[in-house]
């Protein structure tokens, strides 16, 4: 079977994997966020950190529930980190230090799992299993609860109301989350993923030699990395470790895990909106978008345009032989399209192309599918924009599902999309002119650096702003000054877009439904997924046009 054959048959057999999923999850997902009552364990966990969750919050006491949440786990992972030369099953690894500690902590809090330490040489079992794969599911579960509460402001009339946090955060972990993590784990252990609390070890090499390497939790752990769109990796090398992704049905099925809940949660919206053609139509702008740079991502790949890939044959440089490049590049669009961060390969080593095309993927937004909760949010304020440009059009105030689209919706959807460029391109171009930050740079004197250097910049901040967590290569960014900047980065473009989404709500739950008219836009219609896609399209590339054109177009052209 050829190559470019094999990476075919593969996405059309995670495309019918996710069709199957898409239904059972979403309707499910619906009756977990609606359903009235609480089961034991739950209530248990409100009693424990004193929570009622049948009270009703307003937007303000929302935000306060998420920000407050975060903020102590923030705190309580750093500390497990700076606590960790002290603690039982630490294998002997020190503390870490001040600035990568609070690097770490805020990643994964922010759910973005940015890592610029070698987990194998740095955390040890506590930290890892206590500290970074519990934050691997309350931080999606958090963003799964900010989607459903501005799903909230659509259904709900004149009562400001967004639901509760804690009872949409308890319910997303354990009804959804866990569940499917305990069978995902299952699986990944059937198929060779490792899963003990073992020491290091010192194992020979098959050309002499040995190397030191060390057990832990790793199937629990990349099941919720991949399930929560985390990405953080237990192994430096993440994904492409054979401990925690053994062979090419293993690297099938996270991608599928790294997909299912976004496309579902549409059809979640669908069911709670009372009407699931428009989940149907958000579907639709989703996959047209996954689907197409997926497949342009396996010709730029298969095509390995440039002489020296030309002459080996294929650009499998970093990339596994165990994948190949259609199961490498599938995992690449995934992961990158998400807010997931995993890799399976050298992202710095694909063609500049396909480079540019990881890159475009996080500066759409991560919305197609999109991170856990993320995802979907996202993109319910692109189709926000999209109504006030098709209003524009036609002169027609704009509706979206029964609400009136104002200057309050418009700039708080405005605020929304702005925040993002704004860190990437600005810590970019400060690191850009200082010489500490461009001394990060390990490829400086190599063929075409400055444009590929420049990516590798671009790339670190566009990954942490937008809470993917993946990188570039090819740049040193345990220093303070990136540690600090990037921390920044993914606090700041974690939650500050969280702070306009359930503004939004709020401000969307307040209003009273409108009756449909004639005039009225039909949003779950073919004509809108396109003008949505669109519209994501050109806001996308009117603000990061210049930085791709200095970037990985450059060095694609030269």
């Amino acid at each position: 079977m050829s190559p470019v054959l094999a990476g075919v048959l593969q996405l059309i057999a995670l495309t019918a994997a996710l069709a199957l999923a898409y239904r059972p999850l979403g309707d499910y997902m619906a009756a977990v966020y609606s359903s009235p009552k609480h089961l034991r364990a739950e209530k248990v966990i409100y009693r424990c950190i004193g929570a009622n969750a049948d009270a009703q919050m307003r937007w303000p006491a929302y935000l306060r529930s998420v920000l407050a949440f975060s903020a102590v786990g923030v705190l309580l992972l750093y500390l497990l980190q700076r606590l960790q030369g002290g603690m039982p099953l630490s294998l002997g690894f020190a503390s870490i230090s001040p600035d990568q500690a609070f690097n770490t902590a805020a990643s994964f809090v922010a759910n973005t799992n940015w890592q610029s330490y070698s987990g194998e040489q740095a955390m040890g079992h506590v930290v890892q299993t206590a500290g970074l794969a519990v934050q691997n599911f309350v931080s999606a579960a958090t963003g799964m609860a900010v989607a459903i509460a501005l799903v909230r402001g659509f259904t709900r009339s004149r009562t400001g109301d967004l639901g509760n946090f804690w009872a949409d955060l308890v319910r997303g972990t354990v009804r959804v989350l866990v569940p499917i993590a305990v069978i995902g784990a299952v699986v990944l252990v059937a198929c060779g993923a490792l899963q003990n609390f073992s020491g290091i070890h010192e194992v020979g090499q098959f050309m002499g030699g040995s190397q030191q390497t060390n057990g832990g939790a790793v199937a629990s752990q990349e099941v919720i990395k991949e399930l929560g769109t985390n990405g953080g990796g237990y192994f430096n090398a993440n994904s492409a470790h054979p401990f925690e992704n053994p062979g090419a049905f293993t690297n099938l099925f996270e991608v599928f895990l790294i997909l299912v809940i976004p496309f579902a949660l549409t059809r979640t919206f669908g069911k709670l909106v009372g009407n699931v053609k428009q989940g149907y139509a958000v579907l639709a702008a989703m996959g047209i978008i996954w689907l197409g740079f997926t497949a342009l991502m396996l010709w730029t790949e298969f095509a390995h345009g440039g002489p020296a890939l030309q002459a080996a044959g294929a650009a499998m440089e970093g990339k596994e032989t165990r994948f190949g490049v259609g199961g490498s590049s599938i995992f690449s669009v995934a992961t990158t399209f998400t807010s997931t961060g995993a890799v399976n390969s050298f992202h710095s080593s694909f063609t500049a192309f396909g480079g540019g095309i990881q890159l475009l993927g996080m500066m759409l937004g991560e919305i197609a599918p999109g991170g856990v909760g993320s995802g979907l949010y996202g993109m319910l304020v692109m189709a926000i924009i999209a109504v006030f440009i098709a209003g524009l059009m036609v002169g027609r105030t704009p509706e979206y599902l029964g609400k009136k689209i104002g200057t309050r919706q418009i700039k708080l959807a405005a605020c929304y999309i702005l925040i993002t460029p704004t860190l990437v391109l600005g810590f970019t171009a400060a690191s850009m002119v200082l010489p500490d930050a461009l001394g990060s740079m390990l490829n400086t004197k190599a063929l075409g650096a400055g444009s590929h250097g420049f990516s590798e910049v671009l790339y670190a901040f566009t990954s942490g702003a937008n809470n993917n967590g993946s990188a570039f290569g090819g740049l040193n960014a345990n220093t303070p000054w990136y540690n600090t900047t990037i921390g920044l980065a993914m606090l700041l473009g974690r939650f500050l877009p969280m702070v306009f989404v359930l503004a939004l709500a709020g401000s969307l739950a307040e209003q009273k439904p409108i009756p449909e008219t004639a005039g009225t836009l039909r949003t779950e219609k073919p004509l809108f997924a396109g003008l949505l896609v669109g519209t994501i399209l050109i806001i996308t590339g009117l603000t990061y046009f210049p930085a791709l054109a200095l970037g990985p177009l450059a060095e694609g052209l030269s």
